[in-house]
């Protein structure tokens, strides 16, 4: 690993506080009472994590809060008993929460459901009692493959239920990706659709499960919803191993109890793919993972009882475990579930549904807002977005320019934006703005949330203003481990600075008002002229352009600079791309950070090479620049727009 200093080339000064009235409303209210919360949580943490956990129901009390005594498989809550689906579920229903709306569902052709949480709590018991009437135990592994209809969300806390391990596939991944997930976690259930809608189309799930379970033992039953109001999903049922839903659940009672599981049990497995080896295993256990998610969803969300809160997340992804399910049912929130794409039958989707349900938070992934951008102002204007009051990025970092069209134009200018930093592996969010607290900078992740220790330092352990993201201290929701592979975690997240440190792979920066700017991986660090510069600072330089929706900039071999820079630049619509405009972007970078930052090459493609998840895939296009081989491309969402780039950039 390189870790040479970064080079600071771009500096942002806007800083926008929230308004008084935004304050006195909020949980946490004022820089003074972060600072003191923030600052116990690092000195006491045991004291600080303690009482969080005590808002929360435990069948028995913890005897440790953590224990480090195995570096670094830190255990949190130790001797403690708890069930997280009765803490989003079971907890609510004696009270004003009862007939509350728990899961607003709204297919994309158009059908909705409302589940309450005492809906939801009848229907996730059927469905727990459903499967331990298949063989359902404790401890077995369900590989779940499912589109964004209520019946995922049912059945993360059914498993989280009866103490069965979930683990969900995306559904969009190939039969080979959920074969590698299945054999790796050794599952023996499988809960899958036999169809859902994408764009007006149809995709079948069920056949793509047939298709990986081909020859697998481990499998025992398959589990298969149908998806409602449809008979076009034509799929084979196999005789003594699918069942389908419905007649699952039919008969069973609307009552189980839950299972009394101790805080480190294992709740779920989330595979997330490296760029290169097999997938790894993510655990996360009952208890530390559902403290972290529970506060960080009430402060960094401000989450009040009437709040209607949409995630735009999959939950196939980390996201929508966390903040989708998880965090916000476990503060009785109301949370909106959309099964489908945000560009149909219009450009407009997600803003009719935040009007439709009165949305008053909004939670979105940059490469979204890019993409809103790129569609024109037009949409979101047609409709009435003053419900919203809090909107909030995740993903990756977010371009300045793109973190402003979202505070004009879907904020009004009214709605603090909490742009959050986190992974897979940590749980939960890690670096934020608290809304009622931090005055916010485009661009910017701001402050480390409670407990979380955060610094910027060089491979010699030495802190520094830009450098490599590190955690010195555990925090409540962090993984376990890889799955099955020990030495692997510790080797890619603890290997350097003698195992004193979390090292989360990314590049970060620090400025003078002790704010982090998160750079991107340490692997799209480029050094053009001896000069090392995070691809997200170039990126963001083109986004100021007023053309320009998304870029992505990779390093390329030059004989003479070391490295020189490919630029590949989506434009807005109807935006044509000529050598003039060329030249005005080049001469904008020459203007921001310096002509040695100008790109050998610049090109206009309509689209980007992303995962399902909205990441840009920059390992392919540095493939394509050096015209090396590409790997696999079956992980992304359009793996024709590989091909169409390299023929662009053969012939440019």
């Amino acid at each position: 690993m390189d870790t040479q200093d970064i080079d600071v080339v771009l500096h942002e000064n806007r800083a926008f506080p929230p308004s008084q009235e935004f304050q006195d409303q909020a949980h946490i209210s004022g820089r003074e009472a972060y600072q003191a919360l923030y600052q116990k949580s690092i000195d006491d943490p045991d004291t600080f994590w303690g009482e969080v956990a005590s808002e929360l129901h435990w069948f028995k009390k913890w005897d440790q809060v953590m224990d480090n005594s195995e570096k670094p498989f830190f255990k949190w809550f130790t001797g403690g008993k708890t069930n997280l689906c009765y803490n989003c579920v079971d907890r609510h229903l004696d009270g004003p929460n009862r007939n509350k709306a728990a899961l607003i569902w709204e297919g994309e052709p158009g059908d909705s459901r409302v589940l309450t949480y005492f809906d939801l709590h009848r229907e996730v018991c059927k469905f727990a009692n459903g499967l331990k009437s298949i063989g359902v135990k404790k401890g077995d592994r369900v590989a779940i493959y499912l589109p964004m209809v209520p019946e995922l969300a049912m059945a993360l806390l059914t498993c989280a239920r009866i103490g069965a391990v979930h683990s969900v596939v995306f559904a969009g991944f190939s039969a080979d990706s959920i074969k590698d997930r299945i054999l790796d976690m050794d599952a023996k259930f499988v809960i899958t659709g036999d169809g859902s809608w994408r764009r007006g189309n149809p995709l079948h799930l069920k056949s793509m499960v047939d298709e990986a379970i081909e020859g697998v033992d481990c499998i025992e039953k398959v589990v298969v919803v149908k998806r409602e109001n449809s008979n076009v999903f034509d799929c084979d049922i196999q005789e003594g191993r699918d069942l389908w839903y419905h007649n699952l659940v039919k008969d069973q009672s609307q009552n189980c109890p839950v299972e009394k599981l101790d805080s480190e049990d294992m709740l779920f497995l989330l595979y997330t793919s490296g760029t290169t080896g097999k997938p790894k295993g993510i655990m996360h256990t009952q208890g530390g993972y559902m403290v972290y998610t529970y506060l960080t969803a009430k402060y960094v969300f401000d989450l009040k009882p009437e709040d209607v809160y949409f995630c735009t997340a999959d939950i196939g992804w980390i996201t929508g475990h966390s903040y989708l399910a998880y965090g916000p049912l476990a503060n009785a929130a109301s949370c909106v579930m959309y099964e489908g794409a945000p560009n149909y039958p219009d450009n407009g989707r997600f803003w009719e549904i935040v009007e439709k349900y009165g949305a008053t938070i909004f939670y979105t992934a940059p490469t979204a807002i890019r993409a809103f951008m790129k569609w024109g102002d037009q949409w979101p204007e047609r409709h009435d977005l003053s419900s919203l009051r809090l909107l909030g990025t995740v993903g990756e970092p977010i371009n300045p320019e793109a973190w402003m069209w979202y505070h004009k134009v879907i904020g009004a200018e009214q709605c603090p934006i909490v742009d959050t930093w986190w992974q897979t592996e940590t749980g939960g969010i890690m670096l934020t703005p608290l809304p009622g607290v931090t005055p916010t900078k485009p661009g910017s992740a701001t402050l480390p949330f409670f407990g979380v220790d955060a610094a910027v330092i060089n491979e010699d352990g030495e802190e520094k203003q830009a450098g490599l993201l590190a955690i010195r201290k555990p925090w409540p929701s962090i993984t376990r481990g890889v799955y099955g592979d020990p030495e692997r975690f510790k080797e890619t997240y603890w290997c350097n600075w003698d195992g004193k440190y979390y090292f989360p792979g990314d590049g970060a920066k620090i400025d003078d008002d002790g704010y982090f700017w998160v750079l991107g991986r340490v692997d799209d660090v480029v050094n053009v002229s001896g000069h090392r510069i995070g691809t997200a600072e170039l990126e963001s330089v083109y986004v100021e352009h007023p053309t320009v929706a998304e870029s992505a900039v990779v390093g390329i071999k030059h004989e003479i600079k070391g490295q020189g820079l490919a630029s590949f630049v989506t434009l807005r619509e109807d935006i044509e791309g000529t050598d003039e405009l060329k030249t005005e972007l080049d001469e904008l970078v020459a203007k921001k950070i310096g002509k040695f930052a100008k790109p050998e090459k610049i090109i206009f493609t309509l689209d980007l090479p992303k995962t399902r998840s909205g990441k840009i895939m920059r390992r392919l296009l540095r493939d394509i620049a050096e015209g090396r081989a590409l790997g696999n491309v079956t992980t992304l969402a359009d793996p024709s727009i590989v091909e169409s780039l390299k023929g662009q950039y053969s012939e440019d």
